[in-house]
């Protein structure tokens, strides 16, 4: 059974136009990449846990900050080249990028050294339009954004 992640597309509306926050994990191996580096702030599912719920947490753990429990958009799933299945909800909301207080992980680095290092699990976010967010993020979870667009146009 493949891996299970749940995350949060955050988005704002900037003077009728739509931005959605991404975000850039942390570490030395992603330190110089970009396009095609980007996420969704999301992370595993517990046993048990609600898909949705498992999204909150992870979004809370990631930024540092509570997810707006607003109406949330059911954006389905992706599979990512690891195979790993993300789960996606779009919510309206806000957060102030200077202000991101994620957490802090241990990785090995440089790899098969056993020296390990902590590092923040993101180092960055960015609010940006939905163009700039099909580049930036995991090319699997850039459908994500399509989704959301198609969502909020039924609304």
């Amino acid at each position: 059974m493949p891996k299970l992640s749940a995350g949060l597309l955050l988005y704002r509306r900037v003077d009728d136009v739509i931005e959605v926050l991404v975000a850039h994990p942390g570490g030395p191996i992603w330190a110089r990449r970009d396009t095609g580096a980007w996420s969704i702030p999301k992370g595993a599912v517990n046993d048990g846990e609600a898909l949705i719920e498992a999204a909150y947490r992870e979004f809370e753990e990631e930024t540092g900050h509570a997810a707006p429990r607003g109406e949330a958009f059911d954006l389905g799933e992706v599979r990512m080249r690891s195979g790993k299945v993300v789960h996606g909800w779009g919510i309206e909301g806000d957060l102030d990028p200077t202000a991101l207080r994620g957490m802090q992980v241990e990785v090995e680095w440089p790899p098969k050294t056993g020296r390990l290092v902590t590092v923040p699990e993101i180092d960055r976010v960015a609010w940006v339009r939905p163009s700039e967010a099909r580049r930036r993020l995991n090319p699997a979870q850039a459908m994500f954004v399509d989704r959301l667009l198609q969502a909020l146009a039924k609304v």
